[in-house]
């Protein structure tokens, strides 16, 4: 609701849109006989140009200010909060090689993320350490420890089966630093890294690397080509390879499908609840009166509300599918 009214003030207070009238028809110039021209006084020169680029840049004038809804939604190089505004680095400015690590808006509310992530857990496990040693650790303790135990309990061990506690503390760190930034977007003057598919991409890769490399390490190499040369057993040694060619492309295309099928679906989510609800508040703008304001709002708050549901579900369905797909490899036959 906060990040509802947020907004409302925002954009209320954007500059309005001039309405430009037509433009009048030049008056008509009555046309004379030219005079003699006279070699001691010229007749200056006119530049034929001048008059079409003035009427351009009046025009562009007009048009130059408005209202960007995308500019809430996408990165910037600038972060507008209560006291101002904060300008990043221009591109390019910090070079490692050739990547570019000069830091964004989204980039910032990334690191924000991570240290909520290692606040919380970290947190949680000195308080965890504390409760081991008789002292009571309080509500904080047993909230992280139920969210932990959940993840590990019902996320990670079900779907990686056999050795899937080594995975729990990897996806439980996936599972908070998503959620703490699908929340920071909720806020006033936040921002949602997750909807920015380079964001997406990235976790979507790292979640691939773990998955692959685990797999490849819990059932050796042999058993890893098993999982792209797919045979089954008791077939002759022709159709073996026939079937080792069929389906090869598409066990290996498989492989890539699903991390593709994280990041798209992380930032689709993220994305879409944010652009309906910057569109449900430009109605009243659109009808150009606040009378029509009440259902607009009401319909934001819900909305809102439908948003910090969808930011727990999310980072909950990232775990789940991480955690699948590692018991896919781990456990391929």
């Amino acid at each position: 609701m906060i990040a509802s009214i947020a907004v409302l003030i925002a954009l209320s207070g954007a500059p309005p849109q001039e309405v430009h009238a037509p433009a009048a028809a030049p008056p008509q110039v009555e046309a004379h006989a030219p005079a003699e021209a006279d070699p001691a006084h010229p007749a200056p020169a006119v530049d034929a140009h001048a008059a079409p680029a003035a009427d351009a840049h009046a025009a562009d004038a007009g048009h130059g200010e408005g209202l960007d809804m995308m500019h809430h939604i996408q990165d910037s190089r600038e972060w507008e909060h209560p006291f101002g505004t904060l300008h990043f680095p221009a591109k390019g400015s910090w070079m490692v090689g050739p990547i570019d690590l000069t830091p964004t808006k989204h980039v910032l509310f990334l690191w924000i993320a991570g240290v909520l992530t290692l606040l919380v857990l970290l947190g949680g496990a000195r308080l965890a350490h504390r409760a081991e040693r008789g002292v009571t650790a309080g509500k904080r303790h047993n909230a992280i420890e139920a969210l932990v135990l959940f993840v590990r309990n019902e996320v990670v061990m079900p779907n990686v089966g056999d050795g899937g506690e080594k995975y729990a503390p990897f996806v439980c760190s996936l599972f908070f630093f998503i959620l703490f930034a699908n929340l920071l977007g909720i806020i006033p003057y936040g921002s949602t890294a997750t909807a920015n598919i380079s964001v997406t991409a990235a976790l979507a890769a790292v979640t691939f690397l773990v998955a692959e490399i685990g797999g490849l390490m819990a059932i050796g190499p042999k058993h890893y080509l098993g999982t792209i040369f797919f045979v089954p057993k008791g077939m002759n040694k022709a159709a073996a390879i026939a079937m080792a060619v069929a389906l090869s492309p598409i066990e290996l295309l498989g492989k890539f499908t699903r991390p593709f099928a994280l990041a798209i679906r992380l930032m689709a989510n993220m994305t879409a609840g944010h652009i309906v609800l910057l569109a449900i508040i430009s109605l009243i703008f659109v009808f150009g009166s606040y009378a029509v304001a009440i259902g607009p709002v009401l319909m934001a708050v819900a909305i809102t509300f439908l948003e910090l549901f969808v930011a727990f579900l999310q980072a909950f369905i990232f775990a789940v599918l991480t955690s699948v797909f590692i018991g896919l490899v781990r456990h391929a036959h």
